[in-house]
């Protein structure tokens, strides 16, 4: 098998991908060979397209991008027993050590030896083929589409920003920034049974969006005072939970004001600059939890057993789909026209 060839999207340098022909993986022992069925393009792919880094991970060799994906089991190692081959499969694209005190303690997203997918130096997904430990693939039930299987990526950060803030039903919350992961912190919401659902974004076609995936209601930060019009819609009662997924730095800073005296405050966008103010007073006097998102830990078994019967459709955030030969188009597409699309998937069609 190692003779046999696939396609794969290769990022050569900054703003160039080329697809090109490399050798289809083979599965050790506990590893699986998955058929790539779709691929989500994600924020992290087009900053890392743009940019070359984010953060502290630096691209340095050519680079495999893509990590939202869901496949077909093609081959199975010798020592692999909870999938087998023709298996429907989501993907959990970090793979921990599983030896260190952050795995063992169950906060393996912390695990300073993963590997995880599109992450430099490690290579993803938009491929044909690739090969994954087999204790981090999920089996979908017949009811959810390999769309779904893929968007449980993205549905993990809401999922896990909400167990993070630890979510009740009863909560009030309002979530900022509607790209993909705040549209989908909606649909997280309303798993955990979060009835007002509140959001905020400066561009209209994503506002609309909101309210089809069942926003309560959307603010433009722009032009709206949102405090006073939150202020109004829960009879003064406020925000129990501030879901910042925009990264923008007026954004974080105002979520202070936002949320009511006692409540929590989750952070998931990443900002351009490291350090953003924030009234450190308003903290302490209104004792304020805050909390950081880091990915997800322990929640692709519970979000598919929570969606499965939810009567949701996360697929509703799918705008755009593209062959895998076409990558350098969709990129474009999804770097320039946030006004149209918020989550392209991309079809390998290989054999």
């Amino acid at each position: 098998m190692g003779n046999v060839k696939m396609n794969a999207a290769i990022m050569k340098e900054k703003l160039r991908i080329e697809v090109g022909q490399i050798a289809r993986p083979v599965p050790g022992p506990t590893e699986v060979l998955i058929k790539v069925q779709c691929i989500g393009i994600c924020g992290s792919d087009i900053h890392y397209y743009e940019h070359g880094r984010i953060g502290r991970y630096v691209v340095e060799e050519p680079l495999i991008l893509g990590h939202e994906v869901a496949g077909t089991v093609a081959a199975v190692g010798t020592k692999v027993t909870n999938v087998k081959v023709g298996d429907r499969v989501a993907v959990e694209p970090g793979v921990p050590c599983g030896q260190c005190d952050y795995c063992k303690g169950g906060r393996y997203n912390l695990c300073p030896d993963v590997f995880f997918l599109a992450t430099p130096p490690d290579n993803g997904a938009w491929a044909d083929y690739i090969v994954m430990r087999s204790d981090v693939l999920f089996k979908l039930p017949d009811t959810m589409s390999f769309e779904e299987g893929a968007l449980l990526e993205p549905l993990s950060v809401g999922y896990h920003a909400m167990n993070r803030a630890n979510v009740k039903p009863s909560d009030k919350v309002f979530i900022t920034g509607l790209g993909p992961i705040g549209l989908l912190a909606i649909q997280a919401a309303k798993l955990f049974g979060v009835r007002e659902i509140y959001a905020s974004d400066v561009v209209a076609f994503r506002r609309e969006f909101a309210l089809k995936m069942g926003a309560t209601a959307v603010f433009n930060p722009l032009e709206d005072s949102i405090a006073e019009e939150i202020a109004k819609l829960t009879d003064n009662n406020g925000i129990d939970v501030v879901i910042e997924s925009s990264g923008n730095r007026s954004s974080i800073s105002s979520t202070v004001n936002v949320v009511k005296r006692g409540g929590r405050i989750v952070f998931v966008g990443l900002p351009p600059e490291n350090e953003v103010p924030l009234n450190v007073e308003k903290i302490i006097d209104s004792e304020l939890n805050i909390y950081g998102v880091f990915r997800y830990a322990n929640t692709y078994a519970a979000a598919i057993q929570a969606y499965a019967k939810s009567g949701l459709d996360i697929s509703k955030v799918i705008t755009h789909q593209f062959d895998l030969l076409d990558i350098n188009e969709a990129l474009q597409l999804s770097r320039t026209q946030k006004d149209k699309a918020i989550k392209i998937m991309i079809y390998p069609k290989s054999d």
